[in-house]
């Protein structure tokens, strides 16, 4: 059971799996960073100086100045200022990944264009439909004489 493991693991797509896994997670830190830290801010600032960390709706009857105050106090609260920063993250995760995977594409796409059709040596006989060489002046299963149109 262990050489088995040891095989699944080892193999090369799941090194590859687990790197992308790893960088991932790099990736969605460094986006939630920028979307918090960077972006949030200034639009806050544009809003009219609203810190969208501190936006929520407190279910409880008591009223709390602020959001770290309701939290510290365990209150019932709609965290829509969180919620707002995570769908500009997962808009921005998302328009990176497309961004990568279409580079991908166009790479694999100039790729494939540059590894040429293997050149033809064969081809059907007119008559017997089986395949013959490219260059056969007659076909070895029918013995049909092949002219120059059929070539």
């Amino acid at each position: 059971m262990w050489n088995e493991f040891k095989k699944f693991a080892l193999k090369g797509t799941m090194i590859d799996l687990a790197i992308g896994v790893i960088i991932g997670g790099a990736v969605g830190k460094v986006i939630t960073s920028l979307v918090n830290d960077i972006l949030m801010p200034p639009i806050g600032l544009l809003m009219g100086r609203v810190n969208f960390t501190s936006l929520y709706i407190n279910l409880g009857r008591t009223k709390y100045p602020t959001f770290e105050l309701a939290r510290t106090a365990g209150a019932p609260t709609i965290n829509v200022g969180l919620f707002l920063n995570t769908v500009v993250d997962f808009f921005i995760i998302s328009l990176v990944i497309f961004f990568i995977v279409r580079a991908m594409n166009r790479m694999r796409e100039l790729s494939e264009k540059k590894v040429a059709a293997p050149a033809a040596t064969a081809r059907l006989c007119p008559f017997c439909k089986t395949d013959i060489p490219i260059d056969a002046t007659r076909c070895p299963h029918c013995t049909s004489e092949l002219t120059a149109v059929e070539k």
